[in-house]
Parts: C-alpha cells; sequence; structure tokens
C-alpha cells in the first residue's frame, strides 16, 4: 500500500474511477443485449428504439474516455448493420 499522502489520493481516485467506469460499462452490455433481443424477436420498432438509446450510450461512453470511440463507432455500426437487414 502507498505511504504518501499524493499516492494515497491517487489510489482513491482510482477506486471511484472504477466503480463509475464499471457502471458505465454494465449500462453499456444491458443496452447492447436489449437490441439484440429485440433483434431475435424480429420487433423492428423496438430494436430501432433500443439502437437509438444504445448508440447514446456508447457515445457517451467514448466523450467519457470509458471506451475507445473507434470501438464505439463499431459498436454502433454493427447494431445499424443488424437492425438495417431486419428491416
Amino acid at each position: 500500500m502507498a505511504n504518501h499522502e499524493s499516492a494515497l489520493k491517487r489510489h482513491r481516485q482510482s477506486l471511484k474511477r472504477r466503480d463509475r467506469n464499471r457502471a458505465v460499462k454494465t449500462r453499456i452490455k444491458n443496452v447492447v443485449k436489449d437490441v439484440r433481443e429485440a433483434l431475435e424477436s424480429n420487433d423492428k420498432d423496438q430494436a430501432a428504439t433500443a439502437l437509438k438509446l444504445a448508440a447514446a450510450t456508447l457515445d457517451k461512453a467514448a466523450s467519457k474516455k470509458v471506451l475507445h470511440w473507434r470501438n464505439a463507432a463499431r459498436k454502433i455500426a454493427r447494431l445499424q448493420q443488424a437492425v438495417n437487414k431486419l428491416a
């Protein structure tokens, strides 16, 4: 464990960030799962609505640097492609 005051502070900050990032990543997994479930049930309207929410969530995570912006863009593009295939 760290002994310096600044190192202890950095450790506290990293724990807070880890919790925040975990929450965001869990939310991403859930919204992507919602899109995939809507696709499996062949529900176009629900898939489109879920995709809109998923894209917003992924973009927000990318803007907060939880995900790399290209990773988020790739996930959105693949989900969009799947929804378009359904239509």
